[in-house]
């Protein structure tokens, strides 16, 4: 019975992982890029790096904070495309904060 659940489970998160959609954003223009963000929610980008040959890069890209973790906001990037080199994406990431400074206003 263990076994039984234990597969149904491992099924269940395999075919999560599987639910979003994988692009290569340097075959999509950069309005196709950002209108299948839009229509998808979320999406992984892969492309080759363009300071190691050879080396794919690859992230999560938003369309809005609504599809982060939460404490995640979004932050603007940029992703190559087929027509330029520098398109307007969004992705997740944790906010910045500056310890020192709070440290510093919680010893005042």
């Amino acid at each position: 019975m263990k076994t039984v659940l234990l597969a149904i489970c491992l099924t269940l998160v395999a075919a999560e992982a599987q639910a979003i959609s994988r692009y290569d954003p340097t075959r999509m223009s950069c309005g196709r890029v950002q209108a299948t963000i839009a229509r998808e929610g979320a999406v992984i980008l892969r492309y080759p790096s363009g300071r190691v040959p050879g080396l794919p890069l690859y992230d999560r890209y938003v369309q809005t904070h609504q599809f982060c973790n939460m404490g995640e906001v979004t932050a603007r990037a940029s992703v190559p495309s087929a027509d330029t080199r520098s398109c307007t994406v969004y992705k997740c990431k944790r906010p910045e904060t500056n310890r020192h400074f709070r440290r510093r206003i919680l010893q005042d």
